[in-house]
């Protein structure tokens, strides 16, 4: 009997996640608090990120400006915690964060797609060309 490929390799996602640093920052319109920091990775749908921020929890609703290489402006967008967990068990560790965006401004859509693309191919772009040292 032959398997097919989505029977033998199953992914949740529906978009593959980048492991790329941006530098964001996000706002808890409930505090107003402003927090600087990077993603760990990104996708479409939505990104990963690290905060000492303990008051951020699942569920809440956040401003989000992303930091696109070459894009004269931050992209603004809005997005949902999905989950949150502590990195270790230290008093002082950061937490990990995971986000779904809710909406990105219409204006700001194709410069984060076009960025998501550029990523992927310069990506495979550089598999291709490891694989031909090999």
């Amino acid at each position: 009997m032959v398997k097919k490929i989505r029977d033998i390799f199953v992914e949740r996602r529906r978009y593959v996640r980048l492991q790329t640093p941006i530098p964001i920052s996000y706002t808890v319109p409930e505090t107003g608090s402003i927090h600087n920091t990077s993603t760990k990775n990104i996708s479409a749908d939505g990104l990963r990120f690290e905060t000492f921020d303990k008051e951020l929890k699942e569920d809440d609703l956040v401003e989000l400006k992303l930091g696109i290489t070459g894009a004269p402006n931050p992209v603004h967008a809005k997005g949902k915690v999905i989950w949150k967990k502590k990195i270790s068990l230290e008093d002082a560790a950061p937490f990990d964060c995971g986000m779904e965006f809710t909406e990105i401004e219409e204006d700001n859509k194709n410069t984060f797609l076009k960025f998501l693309c550029d990523l992927i191919y310069a990506i495979r772009k550089e598999q291709k060309r490891t694989r031909k040292k090999d």
